[in-house]
């Protein structure tokens, strides 16, 4: 994980919470008298869908949003930055400042 994480300290206890997250959730079984765990249907369905939405939606929007950019695709990044923080704002995830 440290690896994925860009050398970020990732601990066993990390590790344990997340293993436990994503059993909870039925995306991963372990695989009983082993530490290994199998990723159950839903858990490849979801693991390929966020692998495609990076492939084909992320990496190439991160990268439009350099100066090279054409202005309309700038122009819609903005705009969903926009929306995406009314969206946030509205179900009230964020804590309200102090």
């Amino acid at each position: 994980m440290t690896g994925l994480l860009g050398g970020a300290n990732y601990s066993m206890n990390q590790a344990s919470y997340d293993l436990a997250r994503l059993r909870t959730n039925g995306l991963i079984t372990r695989i009983p008298g082993r530490n290994t765990y199998r990723l159950d249907p839903d858990g490849r369905r979801f693991a390929i869908f966020y692998t495609k939405v990076h492939d084909r939606v992320l990496r190439p929007l991160l990268a439009a949003d350099q100066p090279p950019a054409p202005f309309a695709t700038r122009t819609a990044l903005r705009n969903i930055a926009i929306h995406t923080a009314q969206c946030i704002d509205n179900a009230r995830l964020l804590p309200t400042a102090a």
